[in-house]
């Protein structure tokens, strides 16, 4: 998939409770990039092992990652991405997918976390599933094209870290 100077690729990714959803908002919203929610791609199996608190495995989420770089492939000026990107194997299957793809990392405490995913009654994810979540979670802070941001902070001063930074990147790549 060709990406210019123009395109915007960007993912939000996390643990379950750490806002990727509505700081993905923010972002499609303010860089004018349709918004991709990863949770609405997973598959009835998927849905149905998580709300009987069961984690997903590499295997479950190998097709709902196809699916999603196919949503961003349907963007050829970009999009903004939810997903929980765990894995460095999940981050580098999207990357080599998506030229130009960049990761924003909410990180927050595990119990942080828990709280939050507890006090959602909506949700298809259980609070039970937490900590297999970070199990699961191979911090990204070090690597490249990653935005590391305290997702306990405010929406809008965590848009704005995102929004300064995207724009940077762009700002050096049309140099």
């Amino acid at each position: 998939m060709p990406s210019d100077n123009k395109s915007i690729f960007l993912v939000v990714m996390g643990v379950s409770g750490c806002g990727k959803s509505s700081l993905a908002q923010c972002c499609s919203r303010a860089l004018q990039r349709p918004m991709v929610e990863g949770d609405d791609f997973h598959s009835e199996g998927n849905l149905a092992k998580m709300r009987s608190g069961t984690p997903l495995t590499d295997a479950d989420r190998e097709a709902w990652l196809g699916l999603l770089v196919e949503q961003m492939h349907q963007n050829p000026q970009g999009a903004v991405l939810t997903c929980s990107a765990l894995r460095l194997r999940y981050r580098d299957r999207l990357r080599k997918a998506i030229p130009g793809l960049r990761f924003i990392y909410l990180a927050l405490s595990e119990n942080q976390a828990h709280e939050r995913v507890a006090a959602r009654s909506s949700h298809l994810f259980p609070a039970s599933l937490v900590a297999s979540q970070f199990d699961a979670l191979e911090d990204p802070s070090h690597e490249s094209g990653v935005l590391r941001l305290d997702a306990t902070q405010a929406l809008a001063v965590l848009e704005a870290q995102a929004i300064d930074w995207v724009h940077g990147a762009v700002d050096r790549i049309q140099r």
